[in-house]
């Protein structure tokens, strides 16, 4: 058995957030390509071919594993993958009514916290391990805390929008709707919790795992390729129809730049809200190369970019994963952890390629504080852990 490392869980979170934070930077490398375009042939490595080869080289008998897997649990670990696939369609949504910075606080916020609490309120366990533990308290309070840090994180962007003349304010929220945008932000928020429900419903694919030889730490693997599968259903179909609506799907097979398409700017993109603030932080780079005039589309490394960020995106649920083996008896606060990470490292690099820069003081102090809050909630939620593991191993030690 795999003792817990609560600290060691909340490092590999941390990576998994940068991967997270990090994955859209590739994309932005790519050229000539419509987005539902590089976007598959991304998620084919993200939702596919990483998380197959990957199970397969690092764990046992994965052919097998999946082959004794109960029914039910295969089914509710695919269906809620493609639940948080779904989450995507209305995420842009949020964008459109709310605006980025309180659309993305008000999804993410749900996320946060449906994905953190469900799993043990499913569970039973929530009244008994998390109220009915000084460690659990403890981790519930690094959970507000949390939300905490995505509210300042909205704020900063709030501050900043309000900094932004008029004819840009206009320019990013055309259709602002405050009531509306709060119900598409709860329902895109609630879907795209459902990928910790499907890790969560893939308990049983973890157990069977182990029994198998696989390391403790790497049994969350095989779990992935099933929640991963049903998000890839929703991706592919998402992305196939844009490719006719759009006549886009030639761009897979030939170099060819065709004129006279559709203006796709305001079309809507399918990511979950844990997709989202990399994007944005892509975006702030400006390595986009739209002003590069070309003749043909560069196939070789349009393949390459899209492979590699969609690779580094499926490291976020393989650190993901290996975080939550180190959590205890905890596990359901890896959730709080991702969430928290991707916000911190995306805040990071939006730092460091200047998307904050010429903001006025109270923005910086926001975007500052909303860091602060972000990593003291995981350190306080890596505390409850700790205490959760020693007051385990005391009884443990006692009857020695």
């Amino acid at each position: 058995m795999l003792a817990p490392n609560p600290p060691l869980g909340v490092f590999l979170h941390w990576l998994g957030g940068l991967a997270s934070a990090s994955f859209y930077v590739p994309y932005r490398r790519v050229k000539a390509w419509s987005w539902e375009t590089y976007w598959l042939v991304g998620g084919f490595f993200s939702w596919i071919i990483a998380p197959w080869f990957l199970a397969f080289v690092m764990t046992r008998s994965v052919a097998q594993v999946l082959h004794e897997t109960p029914t039910n649990s295969l089914f509710w670990t695919y269906i809620f993958g493609a639940l948080w696939g779904l989450g995507g369609l209305t995420f842009g949504l949020t964008m459109r009514y709310l605006g980025m910075s309180l659309g993305m606080a008000v999804a993410l916020g749900y996320t946060a916290v449906f994905g953190t609490l469900m799993p043990p309120i499913f569970r039973g366990e929530f009244r008994s391990e998390v109220l009915g533990s000084s460690s659990g308290r403890i981790i519930l309070v690094g959970v507000v805390v949390c939300l905490l840090g995505i509210i300042f994180a909205g704020a900063a962007g709030m501050s900043k929008e309000k900094e932004m003349s008029a004819e840009q304010k206009r320019a990013s929220i055309k259709e602002f709707d405050l009531k509306r945008g709060l119900l598409v932000a709860t329902f895109s928020g609630i879907m795209s919790a459902c990928f910790a429900y499907g890790l969560a419903a893939g308990d049983p694919i973890k157990a069977l795992s182990v029994k198998f030889g696989t390391s403790p730490i790497w049994q969350g693997l095989p779990a992935l390729i099933v929640v991963l599968l049903g998000g890839f259903t929703t991706n592919f179909a998402w992305c196939l129809i844009l490719n006719v609506r759009n006549h886009t799907g030639y761009q897979y097979f030939s170099s060819k730049i065709r004129e006279g398409g559709p203006d796709r700017r305001n079309e809507p993109i399918l990511e979950s809200v844990t997709d989202a603030p990399g994007e944005e932080m892509a975006v702030a780079a400006a390595i986009s190369a739209d002003k590069t005039m070309l003749t043909r589309a560069p196939m070789l490394p349009n393949y390459f970019f899209s492979a590699l960020a969609g690779t580094t995106w499926y490291f976020q649920f393989f650190f993901y994963t290996m975080g939550e083996t180190q959590m205890g008896r905890f596990k359901f606060s890896s959730w709080t952890l991702h969430m928290a990470s991707i916000i911190i490292f995306s805040t990071l690099w939006g730092i460091a390629l200047k998307e904050w820069k010429g903001a006025g003081t109270r923005t910086k102090l926001l975007v500052a504080l909303s860091l602060l809050v972000l990593v003291g909630s995981t350190m306080i939620v890596g505390y409850g852990n700790y205490i959760g593991k020693a007051a385990t191993a005391t009884p443990s030690a006692s009857s020695q």
